[in-house]
């Protein structure tokens, strides 16, 4: 993404994108339209769910229905109804993915005011119409970017989504147009009640909810001040009967000088939930992966995580959205930014170890605000290696931070290691990348930046999802390395990452210029 100097709280992180204004409107083809009315919602279509940020609860990312080809939107609904652009050409605001019943209902998390009112809008993965729509009272943390807003569906259909005072919405059935929207407190409904006005302005949900195949869910919150209820930042868990249980931040890495869950970074579930994993750190964003026991939140493991050139604390910035993915083998992989800025021309490393934590693996070349992707290896038929998986990464080269701004999207393989010709460390080897295929004006020799937190792999065409920058969403085909398709959503922008997901009936979802684009047959 593109470099934004001294613009927040990290001065040269980077945003994705850089397309100008449109004849004075904001960039990209103007705001987002406001709300209108829609179609008569279309009859459900039963499929695959995608229920939460990476689709599973490891983050994966991996469709489990083919997709269409690029040349439609099915229809499109805002995500921002009062987006705030930055000087001048920059959308600083991460957007919460949309999830997917299995019925094809899409659960659109909606941004209201500038300041962050937030509602929950479900509709019609067939037409985009509204089935029903409920508001959170949601108080967002303290932020230089402004944060994801994220709802979460469980096995069984029941939508969770953040509240103020660290409690949760919850509403069952989110394919019928009737019910009724409930709430649940981790610690306690009566403690809440009491000291409601002092809590909502206090405690806040910090990251995405991840929930088990029972019914679990787990969540960060973030604590302002001093309170009644004497919470401090830490790690929530709801049991699937309602059970609120939390630790604060500082006991579950053992160490007094973390003090927060990392923001935005969804927790993730080892292959058999038994093991839960997050990034916590200090206000400085340094700090640690946690291994936890899922069901107790009891300290299974630790590790600092280190910048692997210098051997420093890296960054763990608030301001990005990078969360745990579980490999099929059960190894940990989580994207931070190196230990001094632009020391890697900004793009930070995707950090590797083994299931216990115990071992430090071969790190990726690319770590900034990402979420890798799992793709079967047997899926990539020019691949001629051992391993049983690759990953996907962005592999963006800031010519902001020093680099050339040739930026590419990669295909790692884990287990092999290759001198990275940026910073001479032994890192991932690339088996396949992908140049961006768009001339950047701002930065003369290089290319727009590939704009995805977390991507969605289709195995049924082996093709990687992805938007760009320059206002298109590309089908990366993995058996050519070709951008086989495209789908123009508007002119090009600066904005945070965004997510992809892929719903029941195949359709894809992207956001670009706080706008949900459907794109279908």
């Amino acid at each position: 993404m593109k470099r934004v100097l001294a613009l927040f709280l990290v001065a040269t992180l980077a945003a994705c994108g850089g397309g100008g204004g449109d004849g004075g409107n904001p960039p990209g083809g103007g705001p987002p339209p406001g709300p209108a009315p829609g179609p008569t919602p279309g009859p459900p279509v039963s499929g695959p769910a995608w229920p939460a940020f990476g689709r599973d609860a490891q983050h994966a990312a991996v469709s489990a229905i083919a997709t269409p080809p690029l040349n439609r939107i099915i229809w499109q609904t805002p995500v921002d109804l009062a987006p705030t652009y930055t000087s001048g050409s920059y959308l600083l605001t991460h957007y919460g993915s949309p999830v997917i019943s299995s019925m094809n209902t899409v659960l659109v998390p909606v941004k209201t005011t500038t300041q962050g009112g937030f509602k929950i809008d479900a509709r019609s993965g067939v037409n985009g119409g509204l089935i029903w729509t409920t508001t959170s009272d949601y108080v967002v943390p303290p932020h230089g970017w402004f944060p994801s807003y994220n709802v979460t569906l469980t096995a069984n259909g029941r939508m969770y989504a953040p509240g103020a005072g660290g409690k949760l919405l919850y509403r069952d059935n989110v394919d019928s147009a009737t019910g009724t929207v409930e709430t649940i407190v981790f610690y306690g409904d009566t403690v809440y009640a009491n000291a409601r006005a002092e809590l909502d302005g206090a405690v806040m949900v910090s990251t995405p909810v991840t929930v088990d195949s029972a019914g679990n869910a787990w969540f960060g919150f973030f604590v302002t001040r001093n309170n009644s209820a004497n919470l401090v930042s830490g790690l929530a868990r709801i049991s699937a009967n309602g059970a609120g249980t939390w630790v604060a931040a500082t006991t579950l890495a053992n160490d007094a000088n973390i003090d927060r869950v990392a923001m935005n970074s969804a927790p993730a579930l080892s292959l058999d939930g038994s093991t839960l994993y997050i990034a916590v750190s200090t206000a400085q964003e340094r700090g640690y992966l946690l291994a936890l026991d899922s069901s107790t939140l009891a300290l299974v493991r630790r590790v600092m995580l280190l910048d692997p050139v210098s051997g420093l604390p890296a960054r763990i910035p608030g301001d990005g959205t990078a969360s745990p993915t579980i490999g099929p083998d059960g190894d940990v992989y989580f994207g931070v930014l190196e230990s001094m800025q632009r020391a890697n021309n900004g793009r930070g490393w995707l950090l590797h170890f083994n299931a216990a934590l115990t071992q430090t693996k071969i790190p990726g070349a690319f770590g900034w605000d990402d979420t890798a992707t799992v793709v079967p290896a047997n899926s990539v038929p020019s691949y001629t290696g051992t391993s049983t998986y690759l990953l996907l990464t962005k592999y963006n080269n800031y010519m902001r931070a020093g680099g050339n701004g040739l930026n590419r999207m990669a295909l790692l393989d884990p287990f092999v290691a290759a001198a990275d010709p940026i910073s001479g460390a032994q890192t991932m080897a690339p088996v396949i990348t992908i140049l961006g295929p768009t001339a950047d004006s701002e930065n003369p020799g290089g290319v727009r930046e590939w704009c995805v937190n977390t991507g969605a792999y289709d195995p049924a065409t082996s093709s990687m999802l992805v938007n760009n920058e320059d206002g298109y969403m590309y089908r990366w085909n993995l058996a050519t390395n070709q951008l086989s398709e495209r789908i123009r959503f508007n002119n090009g922008l600066g904005q945070s990452y965004t997510p992809t997901a892929v719903g029941a009936d195949g359709t894809i979802y992207a956001i670009n210029n706080g706008v949900l684009f459907a794109v279908g047959r």
